[in-house]
């Protein structure tokens, strides 16, 4: 299947648009880590997401991935409603970044967003902690929007400014 990459591209503020509309599609996520001797790692959680593109969530320390993200810190995240039927126009949306356990004030804003998604979170849960992805990169499908089977990937900046990468259309052929 050839793959072609145009030039033409959304504005940044429509790709910001499309990305806070895929965000807001599912309240789940898979979170994929890597463990430091090279094994993957994949979880699902509920979460939560920023103005700058960052996702939170809440999770045991003891859990594989938690332990995986004290050890390497590198994470990516995958949000799609899975409702969806093969033949559709699909659309998720998969973020790349630098993840690590939140304390003290980080924590606090981190549950402010999350109870924020959820009103019927319970904030006596010791056992777990917030986590938190600085998102660097997003690659964004979403084919009544975008075109079929076209993935657009954006750099996301520290404030959260996002700048078009590059786009990759996958065409059906011979």
């Amino acid at each position: 299947m050839p793959v072609t990459r145009p030039s033409k591209h959304p504005t940044a503020s429509r790709l910001g648009a499309i990305a806070r509309r895929l965000l807001e599609a599912s309240t789940l996520c898979a979170i994929a880590t890597v463990s430091p001797d090279g094994r993957p790692h994949i979880n699902t959680a509920y979460f939560a997401w920023g103005p700058g593109y960052e996702i939170v969530w809440l999770s045991a320390p003891e859990a594989r991935h938690s332990r995986n993200v004290r050890a390497a810190g590198a994470a990516a995240i995958a949000v799609f409603r899975s409702t969806q039927t093969w033949g559709g126009s699909d659309r998720g949306i998969q973020l790349f970044g630098r993840a690590r356990e939140l304390r003290g004030r980080d924590a606090l804003d981190a549950e402010r967003l999350y109870a924020a998604r959820f009103r019927s979170y319970d904030a006596d849960l010791d056992a777990y902690r917030f986590y938190r992805l600085r998102t660097n990169r997003m690659k964004l499908f979403d084919e009544r929007v975008l075109g079929g089977g076209t993935f657009v990937t954006v750099r996301v900046g520290p404030s959260g400014r996002i700048a078009w990468e590059r786009t990759e259309r996958y065409v059906g052929g011979e």
